[in-house]
């Protein structure tokens, strides 16, 4: 049997959550299940709980622009935590000079501005995964 993998999706908004959550399980079907968090807080749970279970995280993509917590601080967290997940970050918010210095930063696998084009965002899963 192989090992279960899941992609964590991280943001404040619910209808993000749903329409992302959506979106990959058409494409990746069973490959990977799919967790959701409404924070930073909520998603460092949730990483900890997978990885405890033996489960394989090979990709969180995780909003910016988020409360207590914004996604470049969450994602520098998994890095020092669990170096080994790719992350990948989505935002509707961040100016082109914000988005360079995050992506440097934090050593990003991509960052895809809202609202997406379905077909690039999962060509940037891809390379992701």
């Amino acid at each position: 049997m192989s090992q279960k993998k899941a992609i964590l999706i991280v943001d404040d908004d619910a209808i993000m959550l749903s329409l992302l959550s959506k979106t990959l399980a058409s494409v990746y079907k069973e490959e990977y299940i799919f967790k959701t968090a409404l924070s930073a807080r909520e998603g460092l749970e949730i990483v900890e709980e997978l990885i405890n279970s033996g489960v394989v995280i090979p990709l969180i993509i995780s909003d910016w622009l988020m409360p207590e917590m914004k996604g470049d601080e969450f994602i520098l967290k998994i890095h020092e935590l669990h170096p080994e997940i790719n992350t990948m970050m989505i935002s509707g918010y961040a100016a082109p000079d914000v988005i360079e210095r995050i992506c440097a930063k934090l050593n990003l696998k991509s960052f895809i501005t809202k609202p997406w084009d379905v077909n690039f965002l999962i060509s940037e899963i891809n390379k992701c995964l």
